[in-house]
C-alpha cells in the first residue's frame, strides 16, 4: 500500500533480531493500514543486513553496530548489558556487577554454534554465565537464573534499517509508526499542535466559577489601594 492508501500486492516484510518486541508498533499498523498487509518475522542477528541486502525483508530492527553500507538507519533505543547467573551464584549478592568481578568466571559467548538461549540454558546448568542484553535475557528468562547489570559495560542500540534506494512509501508510514507520529501527522509536521492555550483559559474559567459559588470577590487592584492608604491614614 502506498501511504494514500493504494493497496499493493506484495506486504510489506519486518524482520527483528531477538529481544526486540515490535508487537505495539504491528498493532497500530494493522489499526492503521487494514488494507495494506504486513508480515514480521524474528532473525539471526548474523542474518539480520543479509536479509535486506537480498531482499527477504523490507525494513530490519538490527542490534548494532552492523556494517551500514548501502543502508539508512536510525537509532531507536539503547539496551542495558546484564550477566546472566545461576540462581545461588554468589554474585547474585550485589546489585550490579563489573567485569573485573566477572574475571575468574567461565563467561560464555554466542556463537554460530550457542545461541543466547543455549548460552543461557547451560549457565541453568550450571556451567559459566553469559553477558547479553537485558531484553534477549528476558526473551529466553528462567526460573532457575537471574540477571544483574553489568555496569562498565556498553549499552547496545537497536536501530531500524533498510536498503538505499528502496523507494516504498510504506517505509516511511511504517518509521512513522516507530516513532510515534499520529494518522494525521507526516514528515515536515511530526507532531500534533499543543493545545495549552486553551487549557489555560478553561482553567481560568474555572476559577471564576469557583469564586462565584464562595460568593467571594477579588478586590480590584484600584481598591486594594484605597482600602490601604484609608488604613494608613486612621493611624
Amino acid at each position: 500500500m502506498t501511504s494514500s492508501g493504494a493497496p499493493t500486492s506484495a506486504p510489506l516484510r519486518i524482520a527483528f533480531v531477538a529481544g526486540v518486541t515490535p508487537g505495539k508498533w504491528l498493532r497500530i499498523w494493522d489499526a492503521r493500514m487494514p488494507a495494506s498487509p504486513l508480515v514480521a518475522s524474528m532473525v539471526a542477528e548474523a542474518d539480520a543486513v543479509a536479509g535486506l541486502r537480498d531482499g527477504s525483508s523490507d525494513m530490519c530492527f538490527v542490534r548494532l553496530p552492523v556494517d551500514r553500507a548501502g543502508l539508512h538507519l536510525i537509532t531507536l533505543y539503547a539496551e542495558v548489558p546484564v550477566v546472566v547467573l545461576p540462581k545461588e551464584h554468589e554474585l547474585t549478592l550485589l546489585d550490579a556487577v563489573t567485569t573485573v568481578e566477572l574475571a575468574d568466571e567461565l563467561v560464555l559467548s554466542e556463537s554460530s554454534e550457542l545461541s543466547a538461549k543455549q548460552a543461557i540454558e547451560t549457565v541453568a546448568a550450571g556451567t559459566g554465565v553469559v553477558v547479553v542484553p537485558m531484553s534477549v535475557a528476558r526473551l529466553h528468562q528462567r526460573k532457575d537464573v537471574t540477571t544483574r547489570p553489568v555496569t562498565d559495560l556498553p549499552e547496545t542500540e537497536i536501530g531500524l534499517a533498510w536498503l538505499v534506494g528502496n523507494e516504498d512509501p510504506r517505509l516511511e508510514t511504517f518509521i512513522g509508526v516507530v516513532r510515534g507520529r499520529t494518522a494525521r501527522s507526516s514528515r515536515e509536521q511530526p507532531t500534533e499542535p499543543t493545545e495549552k492555550a486553551p487549557a489555560t483559559k478553561k482553567a481560568t474559567a474555572g476559577k471564576a466559577v469557583a469564586r462565584q459559588k464562595t460568593g467571594v470577590k477579588r478586590p480590584s487592584a484600584k481598591r486594594s489601594a484605597r482600602d490601604a492608604s484609608r488604613g494608613r491614614r486612621r493611624r
